[in-house]
């Protein structure tokens, strides 16, 4: 009896603190009974039950949980990884966290993000996840490295290596584009308001290329004067 009224008590505080979480992250939710309806709400659920199994080396029935969470709601979360409170999947659809990932407490992923390896390593293969971080859709963080706390992942970027705490990242590769930025990303949940170094590059090519002509057509039309004072001098 005190076993069950103890799982009963977990749940529920469970599901308290995924309706807190929820409604401070996604303005889509109008009631409390809404956080049946999320995928993210059953995946975390089922994460949380398949870890359990594995901890204590029931390998079999964690992957069997995990497996059967990844067909009912799109997301594959390996029973081994290691994820702290406050953890959000927006939407959540093709979302894979591998084996030996380690998240930290408040960090948010949206549908496609992959926290993968690079191939068969053995050990520690996977990402380690800072606190607070955001990692915005169809990103791929890949290898065992860390993304620092309140870093941010800008959407479609592929990380390859380490991240500083409160950086944001874009590109493929993902290249750094914004340092020392305390903001905490789930405050606003952007996904757009980023920098772009692509563009900022072809705007400061097509800049020179412009003064490179008006060079050009300045040193032609001194040349052309020349020619003709030279004409009329013979």
């Amino acid at each position: 009896m005190r076993r069950n009224k103890g799982f009963i008590d977990a749940v529920v505080r469970y599901c308290k603190e995924e309706i807190k979480v929820i409604r401070e992250r996604d303005p889509a939710m109008h009631s409390d009974f809404e956080v049946f309806l999320y995928a993210s709400f059953w995946a975390v659920l089922w994460y949380r039950v398949a870890h359990a199994f594995y901890l204590k080396k029931h390998y079999f029935i964690a992957r069997a949980i995990s497996q059967y969470a990844r067909g009912a709601t799109g997301i594959e979360i390996h029973p081994g990884a290691r994820i702290g409170k406050g953890f959000f999947i927006d939407h959540g659809s093709g979302v894979i966290i591998g084996e030996t990932t380690i998240i930290g407490n408040n960090v948010t992923l949206f549908q496609g993000v992959t926290l993968g390896g690079t191939g068969k390593e053995s050990g520690k293969r996977h990402p380690t996840i800072g606190d607070n971080v955001m990692i915005s859709t169809g990103a791929k963080v890949l290898g065992s490295f860390t993304v620092g706390e309140n870093s941010k992942i800008g959407a479609g970027s592929v990380v390859l290596e380490e991240v500083p705490p409160n950086c944001t990242v874009v590109g493929v590769p993902g290249r750094i584009v914004k340092y020392h930025n305390a903001h905490i990303p789930r405050e606003d949940m952007c996904q757009t308001d980023l920098p772009d170094p692509v563009k900022d590059d072809i705007t400061g090519l097509k800049h020179a290329n412009a003064q490179i002509t008006n060079h050009l057509l300045e040193l032609e039309s001194e040349l052309r004067a020349l020619k003709a004072e030279k004409k009329e001098s013979n």
